[in-house]
């Protein structure tokens, strides 16, 4: 009786559980999902508030970003006048962050979309092609992305003269490849479609294939992703203009203002840490809602 019982115990020890469910641990918690959600509202306001400011800079009341005056390093919060305080030199720093978000934003945002535009067409030609469009494609991007980013910018910036355009050129093509593989994945995936086989049985050509039928498919998740790149644009921009190689002065830049006052960091740190803060919390507004519409799109995808 007791062998038989012992018996039984070790088969149901070793005997194969049934699998748990994992259909509730691969949805997100409501609790995360309110969470990421908030995140990326949060993140939308900021951006919007941003953009908003540096568009009408020029009509805000604030003073010239580069008149310098005798008001000397007054700190954030004392005079009405100057509510994020002055520089060394008497400037307005609200006024030079708001001046300064239309070069860093323009920078990002125009890299992005230049990035965005060379990258999805490379991928679309790679990936509906494929073989020697396909192989030069890959030792392209390969090439590419085999230079560090920022040794690569900082090599294009100091052969051709730092400006707005050479930034953009520089950072979109840095940019680029992430679209062009992204793009060239979608389309892999969507070119042995149905809707793609039925359309070339009815005699569509190659053109109008790529853009009537792959390009909206291959759309979605690439402008997902452009919001998450453009944050990373905007701190190689900042990086650049930190080390002297952005947009030269008196032109106003996030990076720049960092860099001129980082001597000043334990004197006064706020002529540091105004410009960083803007600086933070638009990366971060970025980050957090292209990460909320890449799981939206990544959701919707697989209904």
């Amino acid at each position: 009786m007791s062998t038989t019982t012992e018996k039984s115990a070790v088969a149901g020890s070793i005997a194969p559980s049934a699998p748990p469910d994992r259909s509730a641990a691969a949805e997100p918690p409501a609790r995360h999902k309110r969470r990421r959600r908030f995140g990326a509202v949060a993140g939308a306001i900021w951006l919007f508030a941003i953009t908003l400011a540096a568009v009408a800079a020029p009509i805000l009341p604030l003073p010239d970003p580069a008149k310098i005056t005798d008001q000397y390093s007054i700190p954030p919060f004392q005079q009405a006048a100057h509510i994020l305080g002055t520089d060394p030199l008497g400037r307005d720093l609200l006024s030079r962050v708001v001046h300064g978000a239309q070069i860093s934003l323009a920078v990002a945002i125009g890299a992005t979309l230049l990035a965005l535009a060379v990258g999805t067409a490379l991928g679309l030609a790679a990936g509906f092609f494929r073989r020697s469009v396909d192989v030069t494609f890959d030792i392209g991007t390969n090439t590419i992305l085999a230079f560090p980013p920022l040794i690569l910018l900082i090599a294009l910036v100091a052969v051709m003269e730092p400006s707005i355009g050479t930034l953009m050129i520089g950072l979109a093509l840095v940019g680029m490849p992430t679209f062009a593989r992204i793009a060239r994945a979608n389309t892999i995936a969507f070119a042995g479609r149905e809707f793609v086989t039925a359309s070339k049985s009815l005699g569509a050509g190659t053109f109008r294939i790529i853009v009537r039928e792959i390009l909206p498919n291959v759309a979605l998740p690439v402008f997902s992703f452009a919001i998450v790149v453009a944050a990373t644009l905007v701190v190689a921009e900042g990086s650049l203009s930190f080390l002297g190689l952005g947009v030269p002065p008196p032109a106003p830049s996030w990076g720049g203002m960092i860099a001129a006052e980082r001597e000043s960091l334990y004197e006064d740190p706020y002529l540091v840490l105004v410009p960083g803060a803007f600086f933070f919390l638009t990366v971060l507004s970025l980050n957090l809602t292209g990460d909320w519409a890449r799981d939206r799109i990544g959701r919707e995808s697989s209904l």
